[in-house]
């Protein structure tokens, strides 16, 4: 079983399961919320009394995933790992509100932990999956567990520690990284923010895990999908912030379309 760490400054010793906590030898304890998963957010690691997105974006991610809408991604993640031992150890970094996790540690014997700044988001994937280990924590900042725990991990639309990443990821583990795809949501991004931008993400990935990655593949899947005026919004409600009065204004006036969802995935492996 994974070793989880005391995240409180200059601490760091191992917590011990309870039912209803994790408690140090230190006499530091996090309890479990009612939905099961665990808090061990610090003061010093949160930039604003509710960090992470908001609960608006995170209600329309699941949504859209509900939906169907993640199947393409889901589709290559389930390829990339189509026989799993049992037991095997697996991190989602900026897990949402679980759907890839906690979809796949439904249908193998994996053992799960997914880890986000967002404790509306980490309280939904508790609720809906509770057979993942759920913890609400920075993933920029040094990650709860144990050094060499983890089989895989994996970054998906999320934020990057690549550092962090090496240490927790065992010496024969795999990371997998998704963004999405340079012409994804091209045709609402147009219709809604008035341009429609091919933007390629590969490069900057590829830099960030330079120094502790060797990347082994890269894919790039893509689909076009019927959405109706409600989807559309859900994915750039979960995807873009801050939307000016014009932009407010088009997505009132917005009507069912054709759009291409798009991913480029990565798979990387340790430098030895």
């Amino acid at each position: 079983m994974v070793v989880l760490l005391c995240p409180v400054r200059g601490c760091g010793e191992p917590l011990v399961r309870g039912a209803r906590s994790l408690t140090c030898p230190r006499g530091h304890s996090f309890d479990r919320a009612r939905s099961g998963y665990c808090n061990l957010l610090q003061p010093q690691d949160r930039r604003s009394k509710e960090p992470g997105d908001p609960k608006e974006a995170v209600l329309a991610r699941r949504r859209f995933l509900d939906a169907g809408h993640g199947d393409l991604l889901l589709g290559a993640l389930r390829e990339i790992t189509p026989t799993v031992p049992a037991g095997l150890a697996v991190l989602d970094l900026g897990c949402g509100e679980g759907f890839y996790l906690g979809t796949l540690a439904a249908e193998r014997p994996i053992e799960g932990y997914g880890l986000d700044i967002s404790a509306t988001a980490v309280d939904l994937a508790a609720r809906r999956y509770p057979d993942v280990c759920w913890l609400v924590a920075n993933a920029d900042r040094v990650l709860p567990f144990a050094g060499a725990s983890f089989d895989l991990v994996l970054s998906l639309t999320a934020r990057r520690n690549a550092p962090e990443t090496r240490r927790v990821l065992r010496p024969d583990g795999r990371l997998i990284v998704a963004v999405p795809g340079e012409d994804d949501l091209i045709e609402a991004r147009e219709a809604v923010l008035g341009e429609g931008v091919v933007r390629s993400r590969v490069e900057s990935v590829l830099a960030d895990f330079a120094e502790h990655f060797n990347l082994e593949s890269h894919r790039t899947l893509r689909c076009r999908a019927p959405l109706d005026a409600e989807a559309i919004r859900d994915a750039l409600a979960a995807t873009y912030r801050g939307a000016r009065e014009s932009e407010r204004r088009r997505l009132d006036q917005l009507t069912a379309m054709d759009v291409t969802l798009s991913y480029d995935l990565l798979l990387f492996r340790p430098h030895r």
